[in-house]
């Protein structure tokens, strides 16, 4: 089958084209290229396991109506209660929800602000607010653009344009633009109502809609650094809670009263509906005093519950039951619930190890039903909490690196945040990717995760303070391996033995099996898989003793935490190309480089990098040793700028490779493809970018990838793929356009790029029922020969294909005008849903991908079926197709406007089969046999059909003239052979039988890379034998019968029969 897959991608006008064509050369690198990959999809890969989930709310008028916000993934529906999820605003300048609200007036109008607000070592940010008009199918960004971090929304209960903002504002700075900002007109103006100073904005509002005009505000003071500082509280004078009683326009500090004297870390707040504003809850973290707090008066006074243990920056929220003042829920590692006003509490939900909630919505018309959003991801309970809807269903995941294997199909690896760690197939057996496909490999969460180059049963994966693990496949046992085993996570670093990052790098020799490096302050090999570790640097970071001072002090400078070793090794870069040459950056701005093992290291720092400009990632290039590409950020000091860097002498020089990446985007990777140099990938916290000329320019590589921090890119042989913070792992399947791309194709009339090499591989071998739809599933790549072609814009007339073997016979042909084809099917007995897309050969201006399945022809069938291995939304397989090919060399040629384009075709085996001899030749010769059978007996039962129109016409002209009651006794005498002959002659002598006995070995033949067990032989055999046998009576029957009754007919004056 040819599968085009244009038609759903975008497509360049020709107006866009003539336009293009008249740029200058200098713009063709940095815009033009665009049109020559647009065809190209990238491909999720999932896991579908929820990632960390900020904040959920649903429709009260709707009860299976949920919707919930991710960390960097986006908006999500549902309509059936969390049994399925639809992804929604994923394309916006930010997907990074930090709080979501519905208007109680009208469930269209859907409010999000963007940016995290949890105090993590790596939070995402945003870009403001947005607002949706329609249940979030469209989105209009409405402004505030700087304040980076918004916590939560208040929509006045009967007008849906008056909105409150709660914004914290920059983690890692100073900033103006955060506080409680206020619109009367949807978000077109905004006034800032609340404001305390540059270093505090607002973290939570708390309501009863029932009286508006009553609102708290929690104010947090707050702030992140470069460095991990877990150790940190935070905490500072700013924080407080806040009463408006004019619905927001006018503010005062409620402080005093029972309310703890601070200074004050995070608040969470709830106005417990139908109390008329008097009972508030505030779960209040702080260095004293912290827990949760009750007043009953409006905030006048307060009291303690305690419950200190339930107060923590990084959750504070708190729920009130809308039906029961004194039931409310504070989330935290688990849900806790108390039932007696915060008196005592339960554990409610949650599980061992820490689910770690953030946010909990329960509809005020009906508490039965409720959501949680959790780091795991949403949970949607119908029953009050009792059952709760899986989040083994949402593709949110936050990964931050990636690394494959060399198996086919090929495994991806990776680490995931607050869920642990992936291996999944780059491809499945049974069509689609599902939770048969992807398993986890031990470790800890958010880690590196690495396969042993040589044994891919052993995965080494990176965790927590240092910790790094070995994992068997073949027992599933998992081994601690760290070179040193006490972790000190998140402890002050100038009280630990070795310095680790949040994130860590676990790396593996290219030249050495088992040889593994891991990152601290100082570099640490292990040439047995972790059995034992030797450091080979000193301290790598710009750690200086002798300027080191306030090493105790929670308010470093940039260069007091610089010298006091605050900083660890970042990224770890092995040369592919020569032994013994390693790249290391820090989180603290410097680039090492070693040519000897270790034994000596030099400082290859760019110059204008900045302090504490973290080095995410140094990619040593695969083709040169002196090449080396740095992609650094620091964000972290409150610095947007772009920085990627190249050198192509050791470091020596490095030269900043920026333009074409807008303003305020970071990068976190770039990497050098394997194949063309001068193709480099980048990815940023918006997306990702291409560069064909070495990073002189660069241009978006975004395509319908949502606008996600994309954290790591990997190329494995023909494919890019990507690590991002929230939606998971995606596949740029098959980059050839990008490796062969070039300004001078945009001139031509057309271009037919040279096909990567193609697997021999069946797409879909499952024969058990298929899975429901509401199975979460990744599709699988394209199966057979990825054909990329350009068509310029003055293509005129249809389009052909063609695919010749080594003999130059043609296998398989294809043409832009070709009708679809029309198979007599059985019986329809599924929805559409299920069909197959028509198969099609574009010829419109622009670049089309279409994939050859790597067959010949389908065989003729008078009954074709559908295939019990078909996949929901994709298609079912008609049964029988045409046989497999044999690996060897092809030739493709396109035609268009009357001229023809050649590009050889490679197809290779599929490395896991391993046929004997010539068993593919012996199982391709069998099933072109049967179609040429299954061609004869098709063409005979149709011309026996033919006949006996013409016959039963003849009979009905002749049944009223009894003079010719002999020759219509001949005539049905006849008609009756072959009425038999076509399907009702006994013993499966008759075509119809016998083309359906074919089909049934035709549709088989194919289903292993071996040769035909003997009993196929010997059914084909005694079939065909059938066939020669009603072929003969058949011949019969057009040589001498119908001749015989022609001549009859023609001495009576009557038409004869054609044949």
């Amino acid at each position: 089958m040819l599968r085009n897959h244009h038609s759903r991608l975008p497509r360049w006008p020709v107006a866009g084209l003539l336009a293009m064509l008249c740029l200058s050369a200098s713009a063709y690198a940095a815009t033009a290229l665009a049109p020559l990959y647009s065809q190209l999809h990238w491909r999720e890969l999932g896991p579908f396991r929820g990632g960390w989930s900020t904040m959920a709310a649903g429709v009260p008028s709707e009860l299976n109506v949920f919707y919930f916000g991710g960390a960097d993934g986006g908006v999500w529906r549902t309509t059936d209660a969390g049994l399925t999820w639809r992804p929604l605003m994923q394309q916006a300048g930010s997907i990074s929800v930090g709080a979501l609200a519905i208007a109680p007036s009208d469930p269209a109008v859907i409010y999000v602000g963007t940016g995290q607000v949890a105090t993590r070592y790596d939070v995402v940010d945003g870009d403001g607010m947005y607002r949706s008009d329609d249940g979030g199918k469209t989105w209009k960004h409405i402004g505030l653009d700087d304040t980076r971090h918004i916590g939560r929304i208040w929509i006045d209960p009967h007008n849906a344009d008056v909105v409150l903002v709660a914004a914290l504002g920059h983690y890692f700075g100073p900033n103006a633009e955060r506080g409680v900002f206020r619109s009367e007109d949807g978000g077109q103006h905004w006034q800032k109502v609340l404001f305390v100073d540059d270093d505090t904005g607002v973290v939570d509002l708390a309501a009863d809609d029932a009286h508006p005009d009553v609102i708290f505000a929690a104010t947090w003071q707050a702030r992140q650094y470069p460095w991990l500082a877990y150790f940190k509280p935070q905490s500072g004078p700013g924080s407080g809670v806040w009463k408006s009683t004019d619905e927001g326009r006018t503010w005062t500090r409620l402080s005093g009263h029972g309310l703890p004297a601070g200074p004050l870390g995070r608040i969470g707040l709830a106005v417990a509906p139908g109390t008329h504003d008097q009972r508030v809850y505030a779960i209040v973290s702080a260095p004293k005093d912290s827990g949760l707090y009750r007043s009953d008066d409006g905030g006048a006074n307060w009291q303690n519950l305690g419950h200190a243990d339930l107060a923590n920056s990084y959750f504070d929220r708190i729920t009130v039951d809308p039906q029961n003042p004194d039931v409310l829920y504070v989330m935290n590692r688990s849900v806790a619930q108390s039932r007696d006003g915060g008196k005592t509490f339960t554990w409610f939900k949650g599980a061992p190890g820490g689910d770690d909630y953030h946010f909990m919505w329960i509809n005020p018309d009906n508490d039965q039903y409720m959501i949680v959003a959790s780091d795991q991801g949403t949970s949607v309970s119908v029953d009050s909490g009792r059952h709760w809807s899986s989040w083994y269903n949402q593709p949110t995941g936050q990964f931050y690196h990636v690394t494959t294997d060399n198996r086919f199909p090929y495994r991806v690896y990776s680490g995931q945040q607050d869920s642990g760690t992936v291996e999944t197939k780059s491809r499945s057996d049974y069509g689609e990717i599902t939770f048969r496909d992807w398993h986890p490999v031990g470790g800890d969460e958010r880690s590196y995760v690495v396969p042993d180059r040589e044994d891919p049963n052993i995965v080494y994966v990176g965790g927590l303070g240092g910790h790094v693990s070995r994992f068997d496949a073949r027992t599933g046992l998992v081994q601690n391996i760290s070179a040193w085993p006490i972790s000190h996570y998140g402890e002050r670093p100038t009280h630990t033995k070795y310095r680790y990052n949040w994130f860590y790098p676990v790396v593996t020799d290219p030249h050495k099996p088992h040889t593994l490096y891991l990152g601290a302050q100082v570099l640490f090999e292990s040439d047995d898989g972790g059995m034992h570790w030797r450091t080979i640097s000193s301290d790598l970071s710009a750690a200086d003793s002798k300027s080191a001072r306030n090493c105790e002090s929670d308010d470093l400078t940039l260069d007091e935490a610089r010298a006091c070793g605050y900083g660890e090794i970042f990224t770890i870069a092995p040369s592919p190309v020569k032994a013994g040459e390693i790249w290391v950056g820090t989180d603290d701005g410097l680039i090492r480089l070693t040519r000897d093992g270790g034994q000596h290291w030099q400082n290859v720092t760019p110059s204008d990098l900045p302090l504490w400009g973290r080095v995410n990632q140094i990619d040593a290039s695969p083709s040169d040793p002196a090449t080396a590409y740095a992609a650094a950020d620091a964000h972290r000091r409150d610095n947007r700028g772009t920085f990627i860097y190249r050198t192509h002498d050791y470091g020596r020089s490095w030269t900043k490779i920026v333009n074409g990446i807008p303003a305020g985007q970071y990068v976190y990777v770039v990497r050098q493809d394997p194949v063309n140099p001068k193709l480099l990938y980048a990815g940023t916290n918006a997306g990702v970018y291409v560069s064909f000329d070495d990073g002189g320019d660069w241009q978006p590589l975004q395509l319908n990838l949502p606008s996600v921090r994309v954290r790591d890119l990997t190329v494995h042989g023909d494919d890019l793929i990507a690590a991002t913070q929230g939606r998971a792992l995606w596949v740029l399947d098959d980059v050839t356009p990008l490796r062969q791309a070039s300004a001078a194709l945009l001139v031509r009339n057309a271009y037919l790029f040279k096909p990567a090499d193609a697997i021999r591989v069946r797409n879909d071998n499952n024969k058990d029922t298929p899975l429901p739809p509401e199975i979460p599933a990744a599709r699988n790549p394209p199966a057979g020969a990825v054909i990329d072609y350009w068509l310029g814009p003055d293509t005129h007339g249809p389009v052909t294909l063609a695919i010749y073997d080594s003999q130059g016979k043609r296998v398989r042909a294809y043409a832009s005008n070709a009708a679809a084809p029309t198979l007599k099917t059985e019986p329809q007995y599924f929805t559409d849903a299920w069909l197959s897309r028509p198969e099609s050969l574009a010829a419109q201006p622009g670049v089309h991908r279409v994939v050859w399945d790597l067959r010949y022809p389908r065989p003729d069938s008078l009954r074709y079926s559908y295939g019990i291995n078909a996949i929901y939304g994709v298609g079912t397989a008609i049964v029988p197709r045409g046989p497999l090919v044999l690996p060897g060399r092809y030739r493709v040629e396109l035609t268009v406007n009357g001229r023809s384009y050649t590009q050889p075709l490679v197809v290779t085996l599929d490395p896991r089969a391993h046929p004997a001899g010539d068993a593919l030749q012996k199982q391709l010769a069998l099933a072109l046999q049967l179609g040429t059978a299954m061609h004869v007996t098709a063409s005979a039962f149709v011309g026996l059909g033919q006949l006996h129109a013409q016959l039963t016409a003849l009979a009905q002209q002749l049944a009223d003239k009894s003079t010719q009651a002999a020759l219509l006794s001949s005539v049905n005498s006849l008609d009756g052979k072959i009425v038999s002959l076509q399907t009702k002659a006994a013993h499966d002598h008759n075509f119809a039988t016998i083309n359906a006995r074919l089909t049934d070995l035709a549709t088989q033949i194919n289903d292993g890379d071996r040769a035909p067990p003997a009993s196929y032989l010997q059914a084909f055999r005694q079939y065909e034998g059938y066939a020669q046998m009603a072929l003969k009576e058949w011949l019969g029957i057009q040589t001498k019968e119908v001749p015989a009754l022609n001549r009859r007919l023609v001495q009576q004056g009557l038409t004869p029969l054609k044949l």
